[in-house]
């Protein structure tokens, strides 16, 4: 009866059961979505037939059992959400499974295997038995090898001491070789006398001023240090460490560095990075109007904040997994976001940032002191406030609640949160059928506006897409600000969700005129 089935939408109706086996008659199906029901069991092998799938959506049920192995064969698919279910196994790497941008298999925690952009687990292999060696055997193998060892670790320790005395000093003068060198009178003249009317930023180590520079006219933000302010200095050569080893298109570009004396004699230290004209990732979100003074409505839509969540992550991703050594940035929040003319961010404010020289994700061994009182309240990984040392996780946490105050609009530390609620959960009680709740009524508007100019049927597909859309952002931003560490999202997973996220909503979903079936929520 269903043969010539061509769209299917029973999503978000608390359906529950084994999905159909029957399903597989609807042999011409292009599109079906199934998400945020109560269907359990494993996907029927009677879906096998359905090789004119285009979009698959079976996300927010209760499926077990393995990833079926005929999904790797619909030469057809584009979109594939297994996303928050209960599968495991081993996932497949052909076919669809290829291509982390149109798969999505979030939440599923005992999936193992696949390409190496899911960042899932290794799938453990079964042991093999091997015939046991022979003790003298073995002890002629492990006597040598221990001696050896023994030399190496004598070795290496000697050579450790000596690059230590070496290193000390060499650190200490290498951002004054690899960044060029300013002086005060260039920095004086090209902010017009430090004037209060070039001020554009300050911080709890200093003030950012606007400045032209004499030599080639280039415009610049100059982050003066207030050097008798505690912790000032270092902050300044921590940022100097980080800057000159790191390069990314979505990091703050410095052009040079100042560290002498002003004209009576007192320290000076700035550092002089490019000019982002569009300011702040704050002062988009959270524009301050003065009174009786006209000012620009400054919005940003959905695929700007999108696309700045991208840039964002990819900055994160480059820092954790990019740089020879590991870097924790340990303060990102929106008015660490800056944004230029063609509204690419970059990501800056590196003075409280920290070298984790073990593998990323891992706590840092080598830091002397706890990070209890450091970044920005709201933003800061709640293991912080615990003594632990820092951590890529505890970067990951803060981009999570930088995404939620992107697409809610709200601040963590607005007078609505309180130790019961936070944004965190706030996002999280809108799932899954309530993020029209929560998001900022900025973007609704913009759904709204987008979708009346079209007819009824459009409409409601294209305003449906949209809150797939924002759903699927919430949730990113509600993995990545998860209470327990290890419970967080990779940036390099982010990044490919992101990327996933934002195709789905450029590129929307075209459908032939085959028989249409959309049963409302709730029905």
């Amino acid at each position: 009866m269903l043969v010539n089935l061509g769209y299917l939408d029973v999503s978000h109706n608390s359906l529950s059961g084994e999905i159909p086996g029957s399903l597989g008659s609807c042999v011409v199906l292009e599109n079906l979505l199934l998400e945020g029901n109560l269907f359990k069991g494993s996907i029927p092998k009677s879906m096998s037939s359905l090789r004119a799938l285009k979009y698959l959506n079976i996300s927010y049920n209760n499926l077990t059992g393995q990833i079926p192995r005929f999904l790797a064969d619909f030469r057809f698919l584009q979109h594939l959400d297994l996303s928050f279910n209960h599968l495991e196994g081993e996932m497949p790497t052909q076919g669809i499974f290829g291509n982390a941008s149109a798969v999505s298999v979030l939440g599923n925690n005992k999936l193992c295997g696949g390409i190496s952009l899911f960042n899932l687990s290794r799938c453990m292999l079964k042991e093999s038995k091997k015939p046991k060696t022979s003790t003298k055997l073995m002890l002629l193998i492990a006597i040598p090898c221990g001696c050896l060892g023994v030399f190496c670790v004598i070795a290496c320790l000697l050579v450790c001491c000596f690059r230590k005395t070496v290193d000390k000093s060499a650190s200490e003068a290498s951002w004054d070789i690899s960044l060029r060198r300013i002086t005060y009178g260039e920095l004086f003249q090209a902010t017009d006398r430090f004037s209060s009317s070039n001020i554009i930023g300050a911080g709890s180590f200093g003030s950012v001023y606007r400045g032209i520079l004499a030599s080639d006219g280039a415009v610049v933000a100059v982050k003066v240090f207030n050097l008798p302010c505690k912790g000032a200095s270092k902050s300044f050569m921590t940022e100097c460490a980080a800057l000159i080893n790191i390069k990314h298109r979505n990091l703050v570009k410095v052009l040079g560095v100042c560290a002498g004396v002003d004209f009576e004699g007192n320290d000076f230290k700035a550092l002089v990075y490019e000019f982002m004209v569009n300011g702040s990732l704050e002062e988009w979100l959270h524009p301050v109007h003065v009174s009786n003074e006209a000012c620009e409505a400054r919005n940003l839509n959905l695929i700007q904040r999108l696309s700045i969540s991208i840039d964002v992550a990819a900055a994160l991703d480059y820092l954790h997994h990019g740089c020879q050594v590991p870097v924790v940035h340990c303060d990102l929040k929106p008015s660490n976001v800056l944004l230029d003319g063609d509204m690419i961010s970059h990501v800056g404010d590196f003075g409280l940032a920290r070298f984790s020289p073990e593998a990323s994700h891992q706590s840092s061994s080598n830091q002397s002191s706890s990070v209890g009182i450091k970044g920005t309240i709201g933003y800061a990984a709640p293991e912080y406030g615990m003594e632990r040392k820092v951590s890529t996780y505890g970067d990951v946490y803060g981009y999570g609640i930088l995404l939620l105050e992107m697409f809610t609009g709200k601040r963590p530390t607005h007078g609505m949160f309180n130790d019961e609620l936070n944004l965190h959960t706030y996002a999280a009680m809108s799932l899954p059928d309530r993020v029209v709740d929560v998001v900022d009524s900025i973007l609704l508007r913009e759904v709204e506006e987008t979708s009346s100019d079209a007819p009824r049927r459009k409409q409601d597909v294209r305003a449906h897409k949209n809150f797939q859309c924002l759903t699927s952002i919430i949730n990113v931003g509600l993995a990545c600000s998860a209470d327990l560490p290890k419970e967080r999202m990779a940036m390099s997973t982010v990044v490919a969700e992101l990327h996933r996220i934002r195709d789905i909503f450029l590129g929307g979903r075209r459908h032939k005129h085959h028989e249409i079936v959309v049963l409302p929520e709730g029905a």
